[in-house]
């Protein structure tokens, strides 16, 4: 394989990486050509939010291409186009053959929720101290034990006792918490997403761990619960409060996150008129905000 490299500007980006897709480009990467500079720009958004811009004033793409002559044809075929004034080619290199399922796998180990429960892809055995764990894979469906969000859940789950409750996991993604609760003693246990795929995902994830649970779309969850999680975000989590809410047995535990820690007095003030929401847990600038519902 070889590697097309491209300095563009910051308005003939999306174009450029259009042109190269349809020129039979493998993959098209692009990132700040300034990185490590003192031009660098730094762009952050809220997650699942648009950045503050668009692109970078010059940014570096890179496309992947099959033989040499695809790499060279393209860059041959952009130079004639208008949309490329201002773009130049830096060069055309071929890439090294590696084992790229094997160099997937090697960045992804098992996760340490607590000492003694784990999340263990498949590709490796299950660390000795492991007394509990779950055999997950990066895939289609958010929540693979990595992201604090996730991490900040499971830790909660592992620590409160859930023998004999009915569970309810509000955006299950990956089903990780739904499964997580389950292996820790619960009883029936619905995860719900608005996405199929996810849906999907939970599905084969709880087959492959032999857990047994009930996944599905949100209209899936019916009644109350003694555990309500929904690992999503803010925005979401705000518009949510009242069905969440409504789904809490007297005395049930709320437990929330994908919330920022500057979002923690938003939260709070959504929930107010059905629970008092509290952090429970921070970590890398996101919180765990749990809460307890009233006692009949």
């Amino acid at each position: 394989m070889f590697e097309l490299v491209l300095r563009v500007p910051e308005d003939g980006v999306e174009l450029v990486s259009d042109a190269l897709e349809s020129l039979d480009a493998l993959s098209v990467s692009v990132e700040d050509a300034d990185a490590q500079t003192p031009d660098e720009q730094a762009m952050f958004g809220e997650p699942g939010m648009p950045a503050p811009k668009a692109g970078w004033a010059r940014s570096t793409v890179v496309a992947l291409f099959a033989t040499q002559a695809l790499a060279d044809e393209a860059a041959r075929l952009l130079a004639l186009q208008d949309f490329f004034d201002g773009s130049e080619v830096v060069g055309i290199k071929p890439v090294p053959e590696q084992d790229w399922v094997r160099l997937t796998q090697s960045q992804f180990d098992p996760v340490e929720i607590t000492p003694s429960f784990w999340i263990v892809p498949t590709w490796h055995e299950p660390p000795a101290a492991a007394e509990r764990f779950l055999r997950l894979d990066p895939g289609l469906a958010f929540g693979t034990g990595t992201h604090p969000t996730t991490r900040m859940c499971l830790r909660w789950i592992a620590s409160h006792p859930l023998a004999g409750q009915r569970v309810l996991d509000y955006g299950c993604g990956s089903g990780i918490l739904a499964m997580a609760a389950q292996l820790h003693g619960a009883g029936e246990t619905d995860a719900v997403d608005i996405d199929p795929a996810a849906v999907s995902s939970t599905t084969i994830n709880s087959a492959a761990n032999h857990v047994t649970l009930n996944a599905g779309l949100p209209d899936l969850a019916s009644g109350q619960y003694q555990t309500v999680l929904a690992n999503i975000l803010a925005t979401p989590l705000k518009v949510l409060a009242p069905l969440l809410c409504s789904h809490l047995a007297p005395g049930a535990s709320l437990v929330l996150a994908g919330i920022l820690s500057r979002q923690a007095d938003e939260l709070t003030a959504a929930y107010a008129p059905h629970v008092s929401l509290a952090v429970a847990d921070e970590q890398e600038g996101w919180v765990l905000m749990t809460a307890t519902a009233p006692r009949a």
